[in-house]
Formats: structure tokens, C-alpha cells, sequence
């Protein structure tokens, strides 16, 4: 089983984005900064003096996951993930999250389960230290079905163009660290479902090394990271960080590597959570296609210099954060590759 066959082409994805490229560059106007492609936008705002901060933009959604939220009424917790998941691209940058806006459709609007999501919304909004200052709500009969439902949300912030993080300073020799997910997060799940659940009370069943089923281990929230990385942000002890989103690890962390650094990472270094080595024996899912579809536990990713390593992990265990070593910046093309052996757990 791969990716595709649950209906979802990575490759697909990338062409279509290279192709809406020079659409896209097309309308930047003086103010934009930066490049196309990164986990936000930045934007200086017209008549602002030096030292003013940047805006910061990032939107999303959560996928599939909607679909278990709504098998097991787990509105608010999807709802959380999308304002983290946010707050996580925001960070990315070096930004503060500011406010946040978002989109619900319906095929036909339930209003306990819309008041459900604007909970969990307002919920992680205040954990994160951000305004809910507006967003849509729509019904779409005929283009979803009464039950259907789907969340999108855009999260804005700020941050000073001397504060952006945005990797060039990652230099060969640097260290790559990893921060855990909680799980799947927001991606992944047309190929979760398709492998976990073709049989009836799937959900239920207890997942082998875990002592969760399967729908808790599934609808684990999005975890934020804001809380732990920004101090080290704030002392400007990393060079470089990336949010694993859809593209699993490689994809994501290639998004910050300048011309002429490989990050060269230790797939023995973690044990993967047993959710995943589910999915793989199950769905006999080629290794390639776990790598590129999944985090397989790695949530987040700071790359920082050598000298920094112990000071940084010192701060992050304070915190009751596990940090492991995951790899480090080689010179060649610029890219990532695998050393090891993968390591499951269950």
C-alpha cells in the first residue's frame, strides 16, 4: 500500500506547486520578503520605519482527520489542532503567533458540533496567547453531504526581519535536534485509514506496544512546540527550524537547507511509535513512502551550532521536553539523507 493508492499523490503536489509558482511570484509586491515556499509568508507593512516588525501569515487544514473527529464527535479536538498547527509554522520563522482566522464548511451546519469547534478554537487560541478575531462559516449542500464538514484556518504574527529564522544561517557542521509528536498530528490520514480501518470496530482495537486503541492513538491533537522552542529563539540559539507537516521529515526540513548543506539523519536514532509501525506491517507500506507521508514521531526539528547543543537540550529536559540528537549539516547538493537502521517500538 502507498500513498497513492488512498487517493493521495505527493509527486502530484509538487508539480502542481511548481506550476502555480510564477502565478503566485507574480503578484508579490515590494513589501513581500523572502522566497515562495517556505511555512509562512512575510509581508512588511507599507510606511513602517526600520526595526518594524514583519507580518507573518500561514493557512491550513486538517485533512482527513475531520472524518474520524466526526465518527467519534472529536470536533474540538481537530479544531485545536489546525490553531497549533498554525502557531508551529509561525515559530518556524522566529514569529510570534498574533491572531487567528478560520473556515468551516458544512453540508448542512450542526450547531452543537460548530460550537464545539469554536471551543476547542478558543481553547488553543488562549494556550497559544492569540486573538479568534474572525473567520467564515459556510453551508455547501451538494458539495458536502449532511454529516460532511471541513476546517481551514490562517494564523498571522510578527516578528523583526533581524529576528527571521529562515535557515540561511545553517552551516555545515551544525546539529540536528528532534522534538516528539504526539502521533499522527494533521497528516497522513487518507493512508492511515485506508490501511487501519477496513474492518468493522477498527477504532476500538487496541494497538499492539501501546495500551491505546486506535482511535485514541488517531486522534491525538496536533501538539504545539511554541512554549518550548521560543525561549531559545528569544537567545538565539538555533540556526535553522522546521515544522513536520505533510512531506514527513525530509520534506519538511529541505524547505530550510541553503545551497551546499545535507542534512544527514539517523534513523536509528528514535524509536517510532507503535501507531506507525502498525500502519506499516499492516498496509505493507514501503519504507519510501512512511518517510515521505509521515513524521513517525518527529514533530519538530531545530538545527543549532555545535557549541549550543548541551545548553540547548539542558533548556529543552528543563522543560520535561525529550530532545534527541537526529542528525547533522554535511556539505554537498542540498538535501537530506538516511543513515541506519529504523528502530520501531511495540
Amino acid at each position: 500500500m502507498k500513498y497513492e493508492d488512498a487517493g493521495v499523490s505527493i509527486a502530484r503536489g509538487d508539480r502542481a506547486i511548481e506550476r502555480i509558482r510564477r502565478h503566485v511570484e507574480s503578484t508579490f509586491t515590494p513589501w513581500v520578503v523572502g522566497e515562495f515556499g517556505h511555512f509562512a509568508g512575510l509581508c512588511r507593512l507599507p510606511g513602517a520605519g526600520p526595526g518594524a516588525p514583519l507580518l507573518v501569515a500561514s493557512i491550513d487544514g486538517v485533512g482527513t482527520k475531520v472524518l474520524l473527529a466526526r465518527e467519534r464527535k472529536a470536533y474540538a479536538t481537530v479544531a485545536g489542532d489546525i490553531v497549533r498547527h498554525g502557531a508551529n509554522d509561525c515559530l518556524v520563522l522566529g514569529a510570534r503567533p498574533l491572531f487567528f482566522l478560520d473556515y468551516v464548511a458544512w453540508g448542512r451546519l450542526e450547531e452543537d458540533a460548530m460550537e464545539e469547534i469554536v471551543r476547542g478554537m478558543a481553547e488553543a487560541c488562549r494556550e497559544e496567547g492569540v486573538a479568534l478575531l474572525g473567520g467564515e462559516t459556510a453551508e455547501m449542500p451538494g458539495v458536502y453531504q449532511d454529516g460532511d464538514f471541513d476546517i481551514a484556518g490562517c494564523m498571522v504574527g510578527f516578528v523583526r526581519e533581524e529576528e527571521v529564522i529562515d535557515g540561511s544561517r545553517i552551516r555545515v557542521g551544525d546539529v540536528v535536534l528532534a522534538l516528539p509528536s504526539t502521533g499522527l498530528h494533521t497528516n497522513g490520514y487518507s493512508l492511515a485509514r485506508k490501511v487501519l480501518l477496513e474492518s468493522a470496530g477498527a477504532l476500538d482495537q487496541e494497538v499492539p506496544g501501546s495500551e491505546r486503541s486506535l482511535g485514541d492513538l488517531l486522534l491525538l491533537p496536533h501538539r504545539s512546540y511554541v512554549k518550548a522552542v521560543r525561549p531559545l529563539v528569544e537567545r538565539g540559539a538555533v540556526t535553522g527550524l522546521a515544522h513536520v507537516t505533510g512531506g514527513g521529515i525530509s520534506g519538511n526540513l529541505v524547505r530550510i537547507l541553503p545551497e551546499g548543506a545535507v542534512a544527514r539523519l539517523d534513523l536509528g536514532s528514535w524509536e517510532r511509535p507503535a501507531i506507525f509501525r502498525a500502519i506499516q506491517e499492516r498496509g505493507n507500506v514501503p519504507e519510501e513512502d512512511m518517510l515521505r507521508t509521515f513524521n513517525l514521531g518527529v514533530g519538530f526539528v531545530i538545527v543549532t551550532r555545535p557549541d549550543q547543543v548541551q545548553g540547548v537540550r539542558d533548556e529543552l529536559e528543563g522543560q520535561g521536553e525529550a530532545c534527541w540528537k537526529l542528525g547533522e549539516i554535511v556539505s554537498g547538493t542540498r538535501g537530506v539523507t538516511w543513515t541506519g537502521v529504523a528502530s520501531p517500538r511495540g
